[in-house]
Order: structure tokens, then C-alpha cells, then sequence
């Protein structure tokens, strides 16, 4: 009887023993598991930018330019001519042969055969391409093409007689504000040339005249 009561308690405690063990080891497994599952999360936090820093890499990052097409005349311009501004350095415009005027001086570029620029008061004033260009506007038009192309796309332009041939040759002027653009149509209502500037040398009949 003795020897049965001795062993009662120390039955307990080794109980309690393990039972603390096994609570100490559920306690580790949780915490490893928490930690392990934490750990992905933290490092895909580290690895995408918070919102600021995607707005500062952003505004470093320089935006891309559409590309212009060379062959095609706008109302800023043609390749590198702008219109109210002198002729760039190294461009392929360059006066060639004799000048009429001290002043308005005539620039042609072999990259653009049958086109000229008229460079008045050190700037571009205007940019003509006649029949031969390849050359054309953003729609489409360009030397040869029909009167009634180009009032179907510019039916506001202003119509007015033409300097040298008898009608139906005109001139076709857009209204408003420089830089404008004004179409010469000859006598079989075809465009023979395309003039983009300001005025009063957009309306020049003759080059600088």
C-alpha cells in the first residue's frame, strides 16, 4: 500500500511533465509556421516600390517621342525647318545658286527635290513643295492630287483668283492665324503646289516676289 501511494505522485508529475512538452513543442511548431509564412509576404513587400518611389522612377525615366515623318509637311514645318525659325545648323537646307534679294534668301536640301524654303529676317517664313515632291500632308495630299480632294478635307479654305492663269486655276487659303497653309490649283484643277508659313510670304507668287 505504501509503495502504490509513493507512485501516485510521481505518476503526476511525469504527466504534467510531458504535458508541458507538448504544449512547448505545438507553441515552437505554431511560431516556426507563423514565421514561415510571414517570411514570402516580407520579402514581396521589399520587393515591389511603394507608390512614391514608382512616381519618382517614373519621372525619371524620359518619355519616348512619336517619330515625325520626314516626308510629310505640317503646318510647324518640314524635317528639320520650323516655320518662325532659323535654318538649323548642319541642316541639309542650305542656299544653293544665285539670290534674288539680300533679304529673302531661297533654301533648297537635296533630300527634298522640287521644295523650297523662304528665309526672310533670319527665320523660316515659308515652305513650298510643287509638282516632283514626294512629299504630302498628314492627309494624304500632296502635288498633283484634285481641287476636290482638297476641299473635301479643308473645305473652309478661302478662295481666290490665280495671279497667272485664268480660272478655274485659284488659290485655296486657310482663314485665322499664322502659321497657315494655302493650296495652288492650276488649270486642270490639280494642285501644283503646297505652300505652309506665315503671311505676308505665304502669298508671294514668285519665290521671294
Amino acid at each position: 500500500m505504501k509503495t502504490s501511494t509513493l507512485i501516485a505522485p510521481f505518476a503526476s508529475l511525469a504527466l504534467l511533465a510531458g504535458c508541458s512538452q507538448s504544449d512547448q513543442s505545438a507553441a515552437s511548431s505554431e511560431g516556426a509556421g507563423a514565421s514561415a509564412s510571414s517570411a514570402p509576404a516580407a520579402a514581396a513587400s521589399e520587393a515591389l516600390p511603394t507608390a512614391s518611389e514608382a512616381a519618382a522612377q517614373s519621372e525619371t525615366q524620359p518619355a519616348t517621342a512619336m517619330p515625325v515623318a520626314t516626308n510629310t509637311l505640317r503646318l510647324e514645318g518640314l524635317g528639320d525647318l520650323t516655320i518662325g525659325k532659323p535654318v538649323p545648323k548642319g541642316s541639309d537646307f542650305a542656299m544653293r545658286g544665285a539670290q534674288a534679294s539680300d533679304t529673302c534668301l531661297i533654301y533648297t536640301s537635296p533630300e527634298y527635290p522640287d521644295a523650297y524654303a523662304i528665309v526672310e529676317d533670319g527665320q523660316v517664313r515659308r515652305i513650298t513643295i510643287s509638282r516632283g515632291s514626294k512629299v504630302k500632308l498628314v492627309e494624304g495630299i500632296g502635288p498633283g492630287d484634285s481641287e476636290a480632294k482638297v476641299l473635301r478635307d479643308f473645305p473652309g479654305f478661302k478662295a481666290s483668283p490665280h495671279e497667272y492663269v485664268e480660272a478655274p486655276a485659284k488659290y485655296l487659303t486657310q482663314p485665322g492665324n499664322d502659321p497657315r497653309m494655302r493650296f495652288e490649283i492650276g488649270a486642270d484643277r490639280t494642285v501644283d503646289a503646297i505652300h505652309v508659313g506665315l503671311m505676308p510670304q505665304l502669298t508671294y507668287s514668285e519665290g521671294c516676289a
